[in-house]
């Protein structure tokens, strides 16, 4: 074709080239950028209504179809011969080939045919048939110029293998590697099937601040922002949970939120400072209520999702089908840590001189659910394999917002869900004894005076709330993320979060 584009050009030569073409189009009375085209059909519609025809033999380029297809998409292969021409052109539902012929397209749009380049968008419209070697092709016997194309894609300059270059430019990512879209389809159809799970289930759907003039709901550090007009600081949530159980003692038995979460940590293959939570607060059940629940609601979700992507499945280290291993902490920390018992992690002396002797001095922890939760954390986490797994029975120490055990206050009724070697569901017996809760929120304080960046503020607010009463009830904080990033097989947090936080680009 003419002015075809040189691989070893340089991406601002290719650039300059594109423009001139754009400027080609404007002077020949065509705009570069128009919206009058209406496509009627999608690719997949062409191989549905062509399902059941057979090339010819001999090869003609007789119709297959009655229906003149009218069709829009992206260019992503050319191949031009001169006269004529194949494209590769996709759209949302994929891709198909297109025929360009000299003889077959009216004059003025072979003209702006040889102005097109890979990755601008086209409309056609023309008939279905099959090519020498078999292929399903649409003649194009109208083509309409409906983008140009600036920037060529990635493999006409530098390819994208570069996962910085992929999340930071996803639009390429996303043109360039359509099986990416199935994964946000897949996120898309997880939070459909949740809503309608808990909307049949009589729970409210709500919505709650996302600006708390006090850090709480969980122990992270907050992200800090100012209201100039009231002249205060506000953070940006780090969960909802604390709205939420108030929604309880205002008379909602069954109340979620679906929303965006903050907290100003690290970030990693698993965690991205802004994330996507679903909380549920439910009266008058506990945390066995609750994880049933869980269970139930998960193998819904998986069981939708493999209804409609099948092939996943195979992608996947477990069965949300069958049973969920459970287990205590302390009982997991006795099977995965090679050397305590059960005597000795039940005795907090005895734990302590098993704990000194095996951990460093600059790593440890005081107190002796905080000791058990390190353990947890270094020799049981690891080790809990694909699930999934629900660790019961949190010590109080690490569970500010949850309902002490009635047979031992040291712990209590929460259970965490590991899937894929990841937590992906934080759950318990709600606390709702006023009087404990301001004696755990006053610890927070100490923890945050003492360097903790994570404990959380004394809500006041709360307190009087739960003074007025609020019945027992069970919560449970699920990240959606991570749900979607096991159910796709996938192992980092970037590839289920479209625009993912990155580093400021170099210049």
């Amino acid at each position: 074709m003419a002015g075809k584009e040189k691989p070893a050009a340089s991406l601002e030569e290719l650039k300059a080239h594109r423009a001139r073409k754009r400027d080609e189009l404007r002077e020949a009375g065509v705009h570069p950028y128009s919206n009058t085209f209406r496509p009627e059909h999608h690719a997949q519609d062409v191989r549905n209504r062509c399902a059941d025809a057979l090339p010819s033999d001999p090869p003609s380029m007789d119709p297959v179809s009655e229906v003149r297809f009218r069709l829009a998409g992206r260019v992503m292969v050319l191949r031009s011969f001169g006269k004529a021409a194949f494209l590769d052109f996709e759209d949302v539902t994929g891709r198909i080939q297109v025929y360009v012929k000299k003889d077959v397209l009216p004059d003025e749009e072979f003209k702006t045919f040889k102005k097109v380049d890979v990755g601008d968008i086209v409309g056609v419209e023309g008939f279905a048939f099959f090519t020498k070697t078999g292929e399903l092709t649409v003649m194009a016997e109208r083509m309409h110029f409906i983008t140009k194309a600036l920037r060529p894609l990635a493999e006409k300059w530098h390819g994208l293998a570069d996962p910085e270059v992929r999340f930071r430019q996803r639009y390429l990512d996303l043109v360039m590697n359509p099986e990416l879209r199935q994964v946000f389809a897949v996120r898309g159809l997880v939070l459909r099937t949740l809503r309608e799970y808990l909307d049949a289930q009589e729970f409210v759907e709500v919505e709650t601040p996302m600006l708390h003039p006090i850090r709480g709901g969980a122990n992270a550090r907050p992200f800090t922002t100012h209201h100039n007009a009231l002249d205060m600081n506000l953070f940006l949530r780090v969960a909802p949970e604390l709205y939420l159980k108030r929604l309880l003692v205002g008379g909602f038995e069954r109340v979620y939120e679906i929303g965006k979460c903050f907290r100003n940590e690290g970030v990693s293959k698993r965690h991205n400072p802004e994330f996507t939570m679903l909380e549920f607060y439910e009266a008058h059940t506990d945390y066995e209520g609750v994880l049933r629940r869980s269970e139930e609601m998960l193998r819904h979700v998986e069981q939708c999702v493999h209804e409609r992507f099948a092939h996943l499945r195979a992608k996947r280290q477990f069965d949300l089908q069958g049973p969920w291993e459970r287990m205590d902490m302390r009982e997991a920390v006795v099977k995965h840590s090679g050397g305590l018992d059960r005597e000795t992690i039940d005795d907090e002396v005895r734990l302590r001189d098993w704990y000194e002797e095996h951990t460093p001095v600059d790593m440890r922890v005081t107190g002796y659910g905080e000791m058990i939760f390190d353990l947890f954390e270094r020799y049981a986490e690891p080790a809990l394999g694909q699930g999934p797994t629900a660790i019961l029975d949190f010590p109080a120490a690490v569970s500010p917002l949850s309902r002490p055990s009635d047979a031992d206050p040291r712990w209590t009724e929460r259970f965490e869900v590991y899937l894929a070697g990841r937590e992906i569901i934080n759950a318990f017996s709600e606390l709702n004894d006023p009087s404990v809760q301001a004696e755990r929120f006053g610890r927070q304080v100490q923890a945050h005076d003492g360097g903790d960046e994570e404990a959380m503020d004394f809500d006041h607010d709360y307190i009087r709330a739960l003074e007025v009463g609020m019945p027992p009830a069970g919560g449970f904080g699920l990240g959606i993320d991570r749900l979607v990033m096991a159910l796709c097989g996938l192992d980092s947090i970037r590839e289920v979060i479209l625009f993912p936080l990155l580093r400021p680009e170099s210049k």
